[in-house]
């Protein structure tokens, strides 16, 4: 994959130098079991790069074709592979017995003498250093791998830090008014005599241009975020975008970049931006995750100053990528100190497009979450959106974290996730949305139902047009809706205010779109619990467990969806689904015991 990205104008370096270390690093398998190529640098031939065999026991060797490759790659700007070819001498590790599984080998290799006492040896012979010299650079080599071990073991860790409330600190989001009306026309014309699709014209350049002065929500969620991006390098933040099918958007809903029906020209109004004091770079990636989001790993370590963004086509082609995740982006703080603000955006949501394209595996980053390292956040509007893309831009120079974010599907055009332009010109990202209805009826509730992301509009809204309230949400005085778009860091002290803002509560209730052993609830039972008022008694609705993320059947999707959701809203709790044994499914309507009145410190303490 790496060797494909060589050519590729979102990934080109100008020639990268590969070397194989190779050494039988799968110590008990031979290479006739691990390869089916005479050489491990055998696939790299079809790619037409210079690659030199070259014995790792002859330093002068290396070293000399480690000139060639730089000079190769200076001169035409081409990969260049070098297979150093070694051995182990220790096996897998100091405490692996190679010999058990290599006796032959281990043989010649224990009467083989060491590379560095061979090559001090040489250079004695010639008269280049002395022995007393050479035992001297050991010592201080090894003087200071000792310090950097010591560093290391004695350095500060970072403390768990799993309720923060993002408020005290959120940076200024906003973008005035007047601003966002000259940045979208600029955004939405094209220069004389390009020749615009007719529907794309009628279908997203026009409604755009009239979006920010709509009575009614219009600015959708691609068109909030191309002006997201827009402010962005007005402000002098470089943003890349990177990913499948991003030009367009999988859903093709960003059309960032147009195309003349008469001549193909292309044109991106955003790489065109006349106010822009820092470059947009937009690259449709090859159909990889693993080698893409390592790139823009790397992208964002030498660029701290930029924006960069990985979508995934679906959120669950994260799959592809998860050993990036796992070793990268949530432990490089911990590990190396390396806090980057890469930003993954993963389509999420369930529509009944089966088990590969619903779920971005949300729980997976909450477990991996820990101590302030990453962001996960889901939201269910384009404002929240628009001030969550520009938050991360604000904080890469301040506060680097890489943010993970479940984008919507369908969403992407509901009417009800649409933003006015007075909530991009005003506010910011809200952690913690409150039932919007008027404070005045929080006496009346008794039941606060809290969910993420997309869910809310399927809960709260008729699923036809005009997207109506739903009569059940609408008149019932005793049930309110909230939605927390943060998940990590878990905003508590945000949670906390808004159940006690609900004098006459008795029960929370948890909806998710997701199996119970998926999704958030896992990660915020606990939490939520903690938080409780006494008396009020936490609920999960949802899906049962499940082995598979999602139905493969439209029908079974639209009744397990229709099933939670008059769940969350009923007062009266249906009963589990049952299995093939007449035994109730786990987790459907669960419930946790209330929060007990605090006891005393003898209670305790008994």
């Amino acid at each position: 994959e790496t060797l494909n990205m060589a050519n590729l104008k979102g990934y080109r370096v100008g020639g990268t130098v590969h070397i194989i270390a190779n050494n039988q690093v799968g110590f008990t398998t031979d290479p006739h079991d691990a390869r089916s190529t005479l050489y491990a640098s055998d696939l790299a031939k079809g790619f037409e790069i210079p690659i030199v065999h070259v014995n790792g026991d002859d330093p002068e060797a290396c070293l000399a074709v480690a000139r060639m490759a730089i000079a190769y790659r200076t001169t035409f700007g081409k990969d260049f592979l070098i297979d150093v070819v070694g051995y182990r001498r220790w096996g897998h590790n100091e405490t692996d017995e190679p010999r058990y599984t290599q006796p032959g080998m281990y043989n010649r290799i224990d009467a083989h003498p060491r590379l560095r006492e061979k090559w001090a040896a040489t250079l004695a012979e010639r008269s280049l250093v002395t022995k007393a010299e050479a035992d001297g650079f050991v010592e201080e080599i090894r003087a200071k791998l000792m310090a950097a071990r010591e560093a290391a073991r004695t350095q500060k860790k970072h403390l768990p830090d799993t309720e923060v409330s993002t408020k005290a600190k959120a940076p200024k989001t906003a973008v005035t008014a007047e601003r966002l009306r000259t940045l979208n026309a600029r955004l939405n014309t094209f220069p004389d005599g390009f020749t615009v699709n007719a529907k794309l014209e009628k279908t997203y350049l026009e409604p755009r241009r009239t979006a920010l002065d709509a009575a009614e929500p219009k600015i959708q969620w691609a068109h909030a975020e191309m002006l997201a991006y827009g402010s962005l390098l007005e402000d002098g933040v470089p943003v890349r975008l990177s990913g499948q099918d991003v030009e367009r958007g999988t859903f093709s809903q960003r059309m960032l970049v147009l195309h003349d029906t008469v001549t193909g020209q292309e044109h991106c109004a955003l790489q065109s931006l006349p106010s822009a004091k820092a470059s947009l770079a937009l690259h449709n990636s090859p159909l990889s995750e693993t080698a893409v989001l390592g790139f823009e790993y790397g992208y964002a370590v030498r660029a701290p100053e930029a924006l960069v963004i990985w979508e995934a086509q679906f959120g669950d082609f994260s799959n592809g990528a998860q050993v990036i995740i796992d070793q990268f982006l949530a432990s490089g703080g911990v590990k190396w100190s390396q806090h980057v603000g890469l930003t993954m955006l993963l389509p999420h949501g369930y529509e009944g497009m089966g088990p590969e394209h619903s779920s971005a595996r949300l729980e997976r980053f909450l477990q991996l979450g820990a101590g302030d390292n990453i962001q996960v956040c889901t939201c269910s509007s384009a404002a929240q959106y628009f001030h969550l893309l520009r938050r991360q831009a604000a904080r890469l120079q301040t506060d680097p974290r890489p943010l993970i974010v479940m984008t919507p599907k369908y969403l992407l055009r509901h009417p009800r996730a649409c933003a006015t332009l007075a909530e991009l010109s005003e506010g910011s990202f809200q952690p913690v949305l409150d039932d919007p209805r008027p404070a005045s009826r929080k006496s009346d509730v008794s039941r606060l139902v809290l969910c993420s992301g997309k869910v809310y509009v399927d809960l709260v809204f008729d699923a036809m047009p005009p997207y109506n309230l739903k009569p059940e949400y609408e008149k019932n005085a005793n049930v309110a809706v909230a939605r927390v778009e943060q998940l990590f860091p878990f905003p508590g002290e945000d949670v906390r205010t808004l159940l006690s803002s609900y004098p006459n509560l008795t029960e929370v209730v948890w909806l998710q779109e997701e199996p119970k052993n998926m999704g958030a609830w896992s990660f915020v039972a606990s939490r939520l619990y903690a938080l409780l008022p006494d008396g009020v008694t936490l609920r999960y609705e949802g899906r049962p467990e499940e082995a598979s993320p999602a139905e493969g059947s439209v029908t079974a999707h639209n009744a397990e969806q229709q099933r939670l959701l008059s769940a969350a809203l009923s007062s009266i709790v249906p009963p589990p689904h049952k299995n093939g044994n007449g035994k109730h499914k786990n987790g459907v309507g669960a419930h946790l015991p209330a929060k007990e009145p605090a006891k005393s410190s003898r209670t305790e303490e008994r």
